[in-house]
């Protein structure tokens, strides 16, 4: 049986895009220093869900209906766009698998886009809440799990987040790297094992992943006075580099592979400091990394779509050719490193 690909891709951002300094502004803030770390984040433009003008003062009720609604319509482009490149419709999909971190709704965002969009009404259904920025890859093998275990069908995968409907105002240093880099997207993959071909898009070969059990409270948000605040502890990008490698070599060493047989890195751009960190450990080049800062310059982190955004690019302009290997990186709560490997 051939190897699970990926046969379709699809992005979607809301459409208020906003620069650093306008960003800076709209969050709130006042300080020198604060305005300093916005604008020397690497990023130059993010996307946002809002409705109307700017309220700072919603309440978590407010918050947590603005996260769907904007899941669901960023959602929504990001589906029909991935669709649109593997020339299928809803109608054909036979299992849908839904990750995001930024809100909660029961029934499911994954569910009210099957209504919404006029899925069938036997499509399987699996949704992944609370992996953070890392949980494109987990949802990626629920994804291939299904079509392994289904040959002839389809699966299709779902990352969206609004992360600015948990933007928590303080002063706190770890509060303010969250408000300075998160944003909103959404992206979407689609998935068989037919072994339908086009070289445009990899096959998925292997995961691995790695937790840092000890560092469970650097990432991820806390409820504070009824709303999700984001954490991002200043150890993070210290800590992402070792993590990937003990994630790395055994998905390596079981195909018989070296780091010098990858092309393609696609690495999580959660932030300046990280891909720097996991660059300098993994002893890449700016040439292995422009993707991921490409990524983080023109989105910032939109938390789990983003690693699917990088993905993106190196296929549209990457030029990968057959035989070409990439390792896909999610990093994010529980501490985890979360690879895919992949081959055109």
């Amino acid at each position: 049986m051939s190897n699970p690909r990926i046969i379709g891709i699809g992005t979607a951002n809301p459409a208020l895009r906003l620069t650093q300094e306008q960003s800076f502004h709209a969050a709130g803030y006042q300080s020198k220093r604060i305005r300093q770390m916005f604008l020397n984040s690497d990023i130059d433009y993010r996307h946002f869900y809002l409705e109307g003008d700017l309220n700072r003062d919603e309440s978590s009720d407010q918050l947590n209906q603005r996260y769907l609604r904007g899941a669901i319509k960023t959602g929504c482009h990001a589906i029909v766009n991935c669709l649109e490149t593997a020339g299928k419709t809803v109608q054909e999909v036979d299992f849908l698998a839904v990750c995001t971190c930024t809100g909660y709704v029961c029934p499911d965002v994954g569910s009210r886009l099957i209504a919404h969009m006029g899925f069938r009404k036997n499509v399987q259904r699996d949704s992944i809440v609370g992996l953070g920025c890392a949980a494109a890859v987990p949802a990626m093998q629920r994804a291939v799990d299904f079509v392994r275990a289904n040959p002839g069908r389809v699966a299709l995968m779902l990352a969206v987040e609004i992360c600015s409907a948990c933007y928590y105002i303080d002063n706190t240093l770890e509060t303010v790297v969250g408000n300075a880099i998160c944003a909103d997207g959404a992206a979407a993959f689609l998935l068989t094992g037919d072994g339908l071909a086009n070289v445009r898009y990899p096959e998925i070969l292997d995961f691995e992943t790695h937790l840092e059990t000890g560092q469970i409270d650097e990432v991820g948000f806390q409820h504070r006075d009824g709303k999700l605040r984001v954490v991002l502890g200043v150890s993070i990008h210290q800590i992402a580099g070792p993590m990937v490698e003990k994630a790395l070599d055994p998905l390596l060493q079981r195909h018989e592979l070296s780091r010098s047989d990858i092309r393609f890195w696609v690495v999580h751009p959660g932030g300046r400091k990280v891909i720097n960190d996991v660059q300098q450990y993994l002893k890449l080049t700016d040439e292995q990394t422009r993707f991921s800062r490409l990524v983080l310059r023109n989105y910032g982190n939109m938390s789990s779509p983003t690693a699917m955004f990088v993905l993106n690019e190196v296929v549209e302009n990457g030029d990968p050719r057959p035989g070409d290997l990439g390792v896909m990186v999610g990093l994010g709560p529980g501490m985890a490193a979360e690879l895919a490997l992949l081959r055109w």
